[in-house]
């Protein structure tokens, strides 16, 4: 095969391999914010707690797989260790 016949297939296969990546990656995001919706009803269903600006960051960050922050900004703002620990489950 010439060198110059080589060029613009290995471009094809690039192009073909970035737009699967980008393809992909509105599927990856759109997962969140259902995941966040699951993590405050999750919370309204098990505590006293309503929606707030603090449970819904907190379940965000469930969401992205920050357990830890997620469990911990949930018993900050009241909501105890098991829900809070439930709703972070049902974020991620």
């Amino acid at each position: 095969m010439r060198p110059s016949a080589r060029i613009p297939g290995i471009l094809a296969a690039l192009v073909l391999a970035t737009g699967g990546i980008a393809a992909a990656a509105p599927a990856a995001t759109a997962a969140a914010p259902t995941s966040v919706q699951d993590c405050e009803k999750y919370i309204a269903q098990h505590s006293s707690k309503k929606g707030t600006a603090g449970i819904g960051q907190a379940c965000y960050e469930g969401s992205i797989g920050n357990q830890t922050s997620c469990s911990a900004s949930l018993t900050a703002v009241g909501v105890s260790a098991n829900t809070a620990s439930g709703a972070c489950r049902a974020a991620h």
